[in-house]
């Protein structure tokens, strides 16, 4: 693997609660924000019963001053008061890689 530079993935594991309660609207805005951070790198999402959201970041710095964005820390409240019934963050060192694609 030539050149891998190891960077960090925060996973965010959760349950929601019933309806929408404006969480769309606030999940599309977060991902428009997340991705003019700097050292942001990527996202991928899905979710059916349980939701599951990474994000990847050049560095720790980097998910720090995230996590301390104004609108994202407005988010944070919103979805422990509204949205949540459970969640769980995790934070991974990448250090290597590797996909297939057909």
């Amino acid at each position: 693997m030539k050149n891998f530079k190891p960077y960090y993935a925060v996973i965010f594991t959760s349950t929601r609660t019933k309806g929408d309660n404006g969480y769309n609207e606030m999940a599309t805005l977060m991902e428009s924000l997340a991705k003019k951070q700097k050292g942001f790198i990527s996202i991928d999402s899905a979710r059916h019963d349980i939701g599951i959201t990474v994000s990847y970041w050049k560095s720790l710095d980097a998910i720090h001053h995230w996590k301390l964005q104004t609108d994202h820390i407005v988010a944070q409240q919103k979805g422990i008061k509204n949205w949540y019934s459970w969640y769980n963050v995790r934070i991974c060192k990448v250090e290597r890689e590797y996909e297939f694609n057909k």
